[in-house]
């Protein structure tokens, strides 16, 4: 007994320094990783509008106070029946079928964990497919005015989501297509140079 009481505390010692330079080890690796993007950051990974060029907003973003609450979790985006619905950046399709009697399009976005839905829309792809930035997954329902989200109007409604918490889409897109690109000077043909 007298002996082991002897080489307690080096043991002790030992165990120590080897535990503090495991942690110390892995502090340092964790440390030394590239930090995790906020968890509320979209990236502007967005190459190309869902439908059309610029098409017009009918109801923007107005994200609800409460998980249940009233507000409008995606944008609703003016396009006749008809209308090419195109994945606005690449990913792989999540979901391509009906909900409620609609057609939807969801695609998870690659290197993200977000992912964009589109409605009402008849699919042009299945589950599982891999989807290039500005490739058509649908085309625009026709849909009742009768109880339809956008009212007289024919819409897409543009939704994107991290986990299950809505974001707004808008934030996917990049300053040159939400703002149409820096302006440019064009040649004035057939006006008379000015004299002096």
């Amino acid at each position: 007994m007298r002996r082991t009481m002897r080489w307690l505390p080096l043991l002790l010692m030992v165990t120590g320094t080897w535990l503090w330079t495991f942690a110390r080890a892995g502090a340092w690796a964790a440390w030394a990783e590239d930090p995790p993007p906020p968890a509320g950051a979209v990236p502007a990974i967005g190459r190309a509008w869902p439908v059309g060029t610029r098409p017009p907003v009918l109801r923007g973003w107005e994200p609800p106070a409460t998980v249940y609450g009233p507000g409008h979790r995606g944008i609703d985006l003016g396009a006749p029946p008809g209308t090419a619905v195109r994945a606005v950046a690449a990913g792989r399709i999540s979901f391509a079928g009906r909900v409620a009697g609609r057609g939807v399009v969801s695609v998870l976005l690659a290197g993200t964990d977000l992912r964009t839905t589109y409605e009402p829309v008849t699919a042009r792809v299945r589950k599982g497919e891999e989807v290039t930035a500005g490739q058509v997954v649908g085309t625009v329902e026709q849909v009742a005015t009768a109880g339809a989200h956008c009212g007289a109007s024919a819409c897409v409604h543009w939704g994107l989501l991290r986990g299950d918490v809505y974001v707004n889409p808008l934030l996917l897109l990049p300053p040159r297509l939400l703002n149409g690109g820096p302006s440019r000077l064009l040649p004035v043909l057939g006006v008379p140079l000015p004299e002096g």
